[in-house]
């Protein structure tokens, strides 16, 4: 998905936004949502001739685990970043949770990355990886790794990783963000 204006010379707009999914995180909601069905289907439907202790734990078990792998796994159907005049933010799924705010001050750059892969991170989600930095990673593809003025990089997905890099750049050229604090 490419609205943006494509080339070095056009001007970017005051706040860029862009964004990245991955269809297949909605499979494994699916799988959260039937594991949680089968949870209440235990909990509604059971004979109880079995004893109480076993079939509680089945019916939190399913429950819990219904419910870890539905939320966890639809807060990163999709990452939305967001670049302003002053900072920009990263919002990751349909609530917008994780959420991370970083003032174009404390970036020192950014660079193009054409294939950042959740393997390289260790799965889906926001990742931390004691030598690479921070990440969110909701598909495999294009990205912008940003590198603050701590040392530390943060990287996400997103499509037309490139035109939100130049939009960076072009916001750290023209002002004090970016100037180290």
């Amino acid at each position: 998905m490419r609205d943006h204006p494509r080339g070095e010379n056009t001007p970017h707009p005051d706040v860029w936004t862009g964004r990245a999914s991955n269809r297949i995180q909605w499979l494994l909601a699916l799988a959260g949502a039937a594991c949680l069905a089968l949870g209440i289907e235990l909990a509604v439907d059971s004979a109880w001739t079995s004893g109480i202790a076993p079939l509680v734990m089945s019916v939190v078990g399913c429950i819990a685990a219904g419910l870890l792998v539905l939320f966890g796994t639809l807060a990163f159907v999709h990452v939305a970043l967001k670049v302003d005049k002053e900072s920009l933010e990263v919002r990751c799924g349909h609530m917008g949770v994780p959420r991370r705010r970083i003032p174009l001050a404390h970036v020192a750059g950014a660079e193009f990355e054409p294939l950042v892969t959740p393997r390289h991170w260790g799965g889906w989600g926001y990742r931390w990886r004691p030598e690479k930095g921070t990440a969110v990673v909701v598909r495999r593809g294009e990205g912008v790794v940003l590198q603050l003025w701590d040392g530390h990089t943060f990287t996400i997905t997103v499509d037309d990783a490139e035109a939100a890099v130049r939009v960076i750049r072009d916001r750290l050229r023209s002002g004090t963000a970016g100037a180290r604090p």
